[in-house]
Formats: C-alpha cells, sequence, structure tokens
C-alpha cells in the first residue's frame, strides 16, 4: 500500500507536497504538529481502488456466483463503475467519511446473509436486489464546502434501468458536518501557528492591537497589507501611520465652533451631550460674542434638563429655550436664525428606545446637522450599535468624550475607522468651555497605542488563535493603506 508521510512548515505546503506525490486525487489520511511544523499522512485513490478490488475478489470466492442477467455482461457492469467512480472522486477530506460508508456497508451485508434477519434499514439505506454479479458500490463525495449524498445511478437489470438514490438519516447528515467543520478548524488553526512562526513581527502586532482595543477584523484587515520586508521598528510606525491616515478628523478644516452653523447633539444616556453643547457654546461666544450663540434643548424627559443647560447659559451670558416638538422647534430656529452657531440638545436615548424614531424625525428639518456624541470608554459592541442607530445620510460627524476616564481609546477610534466618522474634537473634564481639544489624529492613535494596565481582559499570544483562525467575510473594512 503506498502510504507516505510529507513534512513542512505548514499545513499548505505539506499538503502541496502531498498532491505533488499523488496527483490531484490525493487522500489526506492524518496530520498533527511537530517539532519542525505539520506532519501529513497521504495516500492516492489509486491505493484505495486496489484494495476494493482485493476485497470484492476476496468476496466473490466464498459466494457463490450469482446468474448474469441476460442482456449485460460483467465486463460491461464493471466498466460501469469505474466510470462512475471517476466521476464521483473524492475530496481530500472525504476519507473518514469513505471509511465510515464502508464499515456501514459491511454490517448491512453480514446482516441480510441471515434469514432471520427482519430489516435493516436502520442501519443503512436499502439496496436493490437484481441478479447480476457483485458490484461494489461507489463511495459518495463530502465537499469542504457542503455535504451531498451520492447522485442517482442506474443499476443494471434485465428489464428497465431504475434510479437508486438513498436517503441518509438526519443524525448520520449532522455528524458529517460536525467531523467537517472540525477538519476545518483544525487546518485553520494550523494555518495560523504556521504563520505566527515564520511572522513573529507580524504575531506581535496583532496582540498589541488586541491589547489596544481594536478589533480582530480591523487589526486582520491592517496587517495583511503589510510589507514583509520591513523590520520591527518600521512595522510598528507603518500600522500607526494606517490608522492615523483612515482617522478622519477636521484638522484641514475651521474648527467647529467657528465655522458655525445648526448642530443637534444625539447619542446614548449619560455620554455628556448637555456639557459638550455649553463647550461649543463657551468657544463661540469667547470668539464671536455671546449674541452669536442660540441653546435649545429638546429634552423634556430627564429631571432638570432644561434648568442644567439654562445654568450654562446664564454662565455664558446666552439664553437657552425648549422646544416640546417639531413645530416649536421649527419656530425656534427660525427666531434665532441671525446666530452663527445653533446647539440643539437632544434626550438621551438607548439604541434600542422606540422614541428614538420620533426623536429623529423631530430634527429632520433643513440645515439642521447631527453631531453623534460617543463615549471614548465605552466597549466596541456598544460603540458599535450607537453609530448603527443613530447614522445619518452623507458624512457622519461626531465628538468623542469623557477620553480622561477611558482606560482604551482603542475601541472608540475603532468604531470611528469602520464607520468612516469625521471627528470634530474631544472633550474631557466637566470645565466649560476649557475641556475640549481639536480631534487630532496622530495624537489620538499614539495615545491608543500605549501600552495598557495589564488587566482580567487582555489576551495572551496563546489566545491569538481565538481571533484570527477563522476570518469573518461579512465583515469587510475598507481601509487607505
Amino acid at each position: 500500500m503506498n502510504i507516505q508521510r510529507f513534512t513542512a512548515p505548514t499545513a499548505r505546503e505539506a499538503l502541496a507536497k502531498a498532491r505533488l506525490a499523488f496527483g490531484d486525487g490525493t487522500l489526506i489520511l492524518s496530520n498533527r504538529p511537530t517539532a519542525s511544523g505539520v506532519e501529513v499522512v497521504a495516500t492516492g485513490e489509486d491505493t484505495l481502488a486496489a484494495l476494493d478490488r482485493s476485497d470484492l475478489a476476496n468476496r466473490s470466492k466464498d459466494q457463490a456466483p450469482l446468474r448474469r442477467p441476460q442482456n449485460q455482461s460483467l465486463p460491461e457492469s464493471r466498466n460501469q463503475v469505474e466510470d462512475d467512480a471517476t466521476q464521483l472522486a473524492m475530496s481530500t477530506l472525504s476519507f473518514q467519511d469513505y471509511v465510515r460508508e464502508r464499515m456501514l456497508r459491511r454490517r448491512q451485508e453480514a446482516i441480510a446473509a441471515k434469514p432471520e434477519a427482519a430489516s435493516v434499514q436502520d442501519i443503512a439505506p436499502p439496496r436493490p436486489q437484481v441478479e447480476s454479479a457483485p458490484i461494489e458500490p461507489i463511495p459518495f463525495e463530502i465537499r469542504p464546502q457542503a455535504t451531498k449524498p451520492i447522485a442517482a445511478r442506474k443499476m443494471p437489470s434485465t428489464s428497465t434501468p431504475t434510479t437508486y438514490a438513498p436517503n441518509l438519516s438526519q443524525g448520520i447528515v449532522d455528524e458529517l458536518q460536525a467531523m467537517k467543520a472540525l477538519i476545518d478548524d483544525r487546518f485553520n488553526t494550523l494555518t495560523w501557528l504556521g504563520q505566527a512562526r515564520q511572522h513573529p513581527i507580524q504575531s506581535n502586532l496583532m496582540l498589541k492591537l488586541i491589547r489596544a482595543g481594536y478589533s480582530p477584523t480591523l487589526a486582520r484587515t491592517i496587517l495583511e497589507r503589510m510589507p514583509e520586508e520591513i523590520g520591527a521598528a518600521e512595522s510598528m510606525r507603518w500600522v500607526m501611520d494606517v490608522l492615523e491616515r483612515n482617522l478622519k478628523t477636521d484638522a484641514a478644516s475651521r474648527p467647529l465652533h467657528e465655522e458655525g452653523g445648526i448642530y443637534a447633539l444625539v447619542g446614548a444616556t449619560g455620554v455628556g451631550k448637555t456639557t459638550t453643547a455649553a463647550k461649543l457654546a463657551g468657544l463661540c461666544a469667547r470668539t464671536h460674542g455671546p449674541s452669536s450663540v442660540g441653546l435649545i434643548t429638546l429634552d423634556t424627559y430627564r429631571v432638570g434638563a432644561h434648568e442644567q443647560l439654562r445654568a450654562y447659559g446664564r454662565m455664558l451670558g446666552v439664553v437657552a429655550h425648549l422646544a416640546h416638538d417639531r413645530a416649536a422647534l421649527q419656530d425656534l430656529l427660525n427666531l434665532l436664525a441671525n446666530k452663527k452657531m445653533i446647539l440643539v440638545d437632544t434626550t438621551g436615548l438607548a439604541p434600542s428606545d422606540p422614541r428614538k424614531r420620533d426623536m429623529l424625525d423631530v430634527l429632520d428639518l433643513p440645515k439642521v446637522n447631527r453631531l453623534l456624541v460617543l463615549n471614548a470608554g465605552g466597549h466596541g459592541d456598544t460603540l458599535d450599535d450607537v453609530v448603527s442607530s443613530f447614522k445619518s445620510n452623507g458624512v457622519q460627524q461626531a465628538v468623542l468624550s469623557k477620553i480622561d476616564e477611558a482606560a482604551k481609546l482603542g475601541p472608540a477610534l475603532d468604531a470611528a475607522i469602520r464607520h468612516q466618522l469625521v471627528l470634530r474634537g474631544v472633550t474631557m473634564g466637566q470645565k466649560v468651555p476649557e475641556d475640549w481639544e481639536s480631534a487630532d489624529a496622530a495624537k489620538l492613535v499614539r495615545q491608543s497605542m500605549r501600552a495598557p494596565v495589564k488587566s482580567a481582559f487582555d489576551p495572551t499570544a496563546a489566545d491569538l488563535g481565538f481571533f484570527f483562525t477563522q476570518p469573518n467575510a461579512s465583515h469587510s473594512v475598507r481601509l487607505d493603506a
């Protein structure tokens, strides 16, 4: 029996060696990691065909010959079987399933030989009883994409040929699918381990990005484009440059308080919308005077919300107005049309709150821009949910609040990059209007990549296989590398 072992640094290279030796009909018998890489044991389909012919000959000696059909000879039946076997060639991952099918078939034949056996339908699909020479059933194919039973084939008979299509039980199908998933996961893990050994710099950068709070999707997208010839120091600078280029800010335009316009601050509860509105109003009043600012609040749910904005307004010399509905908001916007900047404070609502749709409909007015306020210390999944829920048409503008409270800036910057947000500023602390800064991409990226404090949530190098062995094609990131 022609069975060979192939050893290579990665599973892909070992499989390539096996295919070079046995061609397209390569069958993988086993694989395991070794000290030098991956070891694969393989053979060819012609070896299994020889085993089948030997097994057929042995059984033929022990059994009495059956009467052949009058209109079909044994050589013709064998030629048909060989043609069918050529069409239904097994994939390299189906050897275990083929062995399983052979075992079930032998059990079926052993029970069928006993006259007292009532039925064998629980063991394997029934086979038509025809008077012909023994014919070895064709093994069905398990492709990597799905599990499919064998195609219907014609059996030789003295009458009109019949179609034979066995129906596998759901339990067997589920077991085959589970085996396929296990084999795929094993090969993905071996691929990751091989890449980690070959590219230790890339592996270390992956670990650093994950520890900084960036998502596996973004980290994988960046590192897949990294040139292989650069060293450790250059690779780190390259990654930070890519993050900086893809983090959009208003650095090339005028600051928000100098540009002016109508801005409605939206976001979840407790992210600092009212304080952010007061800081922007203070910056505009400092530059253009208190008469250049208009303050409006739509927050009629939170106790003391109007009083809080009025207190900020009195401190800045600006009057704060209250709007209960869309018509009142439109009237106040017309009244304050001569102001340089009009800021509309809204009610903080969770993304799943049914009142959110009504509030966004109130803001659907001409020249009203939405300014999304995001808590820089929020969880990545939470930030994703908020951005998707409050997404507006056109350019999505945002402000990162409470960056002084964020243990990691990676999740917030990751959400801004993947959702193509334009950062108009960052806030920290409660001082009005001092605790406001323009969004500086380079500064934010450097701050996010600083070594975080060790915690129970930091992954180790051994945990990276769970992040990178199974890429998710449904989550893609558009990057300017």
